[in-house]
């Protein structure tokens, strides 16, 4: 009998099976478009967004646009009944129609063929041209959509619309789709994915009878998950009989396109390339020998730390007071630094990466805003540091009454009002601004804020003069108090360097309340933990052991494939630590909540009203 293990891969069949009827219960929620009521007519306010190859007859025009109204949506994505299996698949997979609208961050997803939009949201959205959509320029308008009708966008499966042939999507557009959903990380996932189908050959060719198991139900797998469903595709049984091979090649075709290369790096390169040869040392102040927060001068040196994420250059060195426990960045980056360290981080050519971290974020954002229950019902809360508003956002599923505002330096806080995802935007700084927003909320919040200022006690001071008496102050830092962030010394994410400036004790930060008028009314501890600690930890080495990504503008570009190739390898070759990391993460976040050690802690304050004078 030929050895190898049967249980990979009757495990891979099993799990295939499973997969369909998985795919099968979310296809079966998909809502299906009525026909419009006799003597209906098209709304003015409604538009159509069309790929190339789809015309759209009078009567689907008519049926989306009272479903819309009917339904109060801003968007509605119209997925023809006949859509073509290998689009049918992915659609269920990476949407779920039963959460999907309520999903505020939800990224947007569609059958690519037609979008209704209403007239509201096509002008904030800026789009313009609206026929003859390639595929790609069809999956970035769906996700741009999303962002700006965050609860009022759905999909329908169109009876009678016509689906286009699954040939629409090309190659070179396949790739560039998964380009924007996978960034920098898409050599890996291609990788990992063509690595895993050749183990599995390898394995059917030793186990024949558990192989032709394994290509019967990938065979299967397609006509489960859209067996009795609203979804019909044209193709469902050619694509059955093909898909075992047909689903690698086309794979392998995708890995090895040409890609036209990001056409700003140049320009980028050459700016960075004149940043650095200025000299680092104008990117930070000169050291101090005393604490930023209670001046005493017992200084000693915590570690020192790399820029570990973007990987550029420079060193960094976090003391710490022996005094007071207050870690911070010494010598701090001046200005100049900020500018060059932050750009292209949460925005540039670093949003899209950092965006996907964001809108996992949701269960914490909505967790921050639960912790005013009990204590306050907000009428205005102004969110400092807001950035894209994805808090904000977040937060109208628990104050769906409040007016949410929010405050950044940054152009994204313009963004998010924009989006509509806050009601207003303040750009500046918030020690400047703050006399101007004296009396105007009820609620101040700080969630992963003081530690990327210069100077955190002027911005608790600044909180004080803007909430009134019996207003709240919410606020969510690093904890510097950790367990993780002795064990692991700089490879602890919170050390964040050098965004991170300063990481406060718990006890620094009630003091300072207390001297500025607060009180402190609730504080979370295990409850505010994010379970990635270790998961960081193997993720932040793996990313120092491979050699710099070349298609970042500060790093040398030189044998780009070669160093490509060397960052897939190490990144295939740790993910069984990453996966081992990542789950010893959530076996201990139980007992993190429980009993402490956590990473992060949130502080919910009331402005007490001052004194009379005597």
């Amino acid at each position: 009998m030929p050895a190898g293990p049967s249980w990979a891969t009757a495990s891979v069949a099993a799990g295939l099976v499973a997969d369909g009827i998985w795919r099968r219960t979310r296809a079966a929620r998909l809502p299906v478009l009525p026909p419009a009521v006799a003597g209906a007519e098209v709304s003015g306010e409604h538009h159509f967004v069309t790929a190339r190859g789809v015309r759209l007859d009078g009567a689907t025009r008519l049926a989306a646009s009272a479903y819309a109204a009917a339904h109060g949506l801003d968007v509605l994505d119209l997925v023809p009944q006949g859509l073509d299996s290998a689009r049918a698949l992915e659609l269920v997979r990476r949407l779920d129609p039963a959460s999907f609208r309520r999903a505020r961050l939800a990224r947007g997803e569609g059958a690519g063929h037609a979008l209704l939009v209403s007239d509201a949201v096509l002008r904030r959205a800026g789009l313009t041209r609206l026929e003859g959509l390639s595929a790609d320029e069809m999956d970035a308008v769906t996700a741009r959509l999303k962002q700006y009708a965050p609860v009022t966008m759905d999909l329908a499966v169109v009876p009678r619309m016509k689906a286009l042939p699954a040939s629409a999507v090309g190659i070179t557009e396949r790739r560039a789709i998964l380009r924007r959903r996978w960034q920098l990380d898409l050599p890996t996932y291609l990788a990992g994915a063509l690595g895993a189908l050749g183990v599995l050959g390898v394995l059917s060719a030793r186990r024949p009878l558990w192989g032709a198991a394994v290509v019967a139900a990938a065979g299967a797998n397609p006509l489960l998950a859209t067996w009795r469903t609203p979804l019909s595709p044209h193709d469902r049984f050619g694509f059955a009989v093909r898909r075992p091979v047909a689903a690698p090649l086309r794979m392998l075709r995708v890995a090895f396109e040409r890609e036209e290369p990001n056409p700003d790096l140049p320009r980028l390169r050459s700016e960075y390339r004149a940043s650095v040869g200025a000299g680092l040392e104008r990117f930070v102040e000169p050291p101090r020998p005393d604490c930023p927060w209670c001046g005493a001068t017992v200084v000693r040196k915590r570690l020192v730390s790399g820029d570990y994420q973007q990987r550029k250059p420079g060193t960094f060195r976090v003391d710490r007071c022996t005094a007071c426990g207050h870690s911070f960045q010494n010598p701090r980056l001046s200005e100049e630094g900020l500018g060059f360290y932050y750009r292209d981080y949460y925005d540039g050519i670093g949003e899209a990466e950092v965006e996907r971290g964001f809108r996992l974020g949701a269960p914490h954002y909505r967790a921050r805003a639960r912790m005013l229950r009990g204590h306050a019902t907000p009428s205005a809360w102004l969110d400092v540091g807001g950035g894209h508003g994805h808090f904000c956002n977040a937060a109208r599923d628990i104050w769906p009454g409040t007016r949410f505002d929010a405050l950044d330096f940054g152009s994204s806080v313009i963004e998010a009002e924009r989006r509509g995802w806050v009601d207003l935007a303040h750009r500046g700084q918030f020690r400047e601004l703050a006399d101007k927003l004296a009396g105007t909320y009820d609620v101040v919040s700080m969630h992963h804020y003081l530690e990327h200022t210069l100077d955190p006690p002027a911005e608790l001071d600044a909180a004080a003069r803007v909430l009134p008496p019996g207003g709240h102050l919410l606020i969510e830092v690093p904890d510097p108090e950790s367990p993780v962030a002795r064990l692991a010394g700089r490879w602890w994410h919170n050390w964040f360097q050098p965004q991170h400036l300063h990481l406060i004790p718990l006890a620094n930060l009630t003091t300072g309340l207390a001297a500025r008028g607060f009180q402190v009314v609730a504080v979370d501890r295990g409850a505010a933990h994010q379970e990635l600690d270790l998961l960081m930890v193997a993720t932040l080495l793996l990313n120092r052991i491979a050699p710099p990504h070349p298609d970042r503008p500060w790093n040398d570009p030189g044998r780009r494939h070669l160093r490509i190739a060397a960052r897939v390898a190490v990144t295939l070759a740790g993910l069984p630590l990453a996966a081992a990391a990542g789950a010893a993460d959530q076996l201990a976040h139980p007992f993190i909540r429980r009993f402490g050690g956590a990473n992060t802690y949130r502080v919910l304050a009331r402005r007490m009203p001052e004194a009379p004078e005597a």
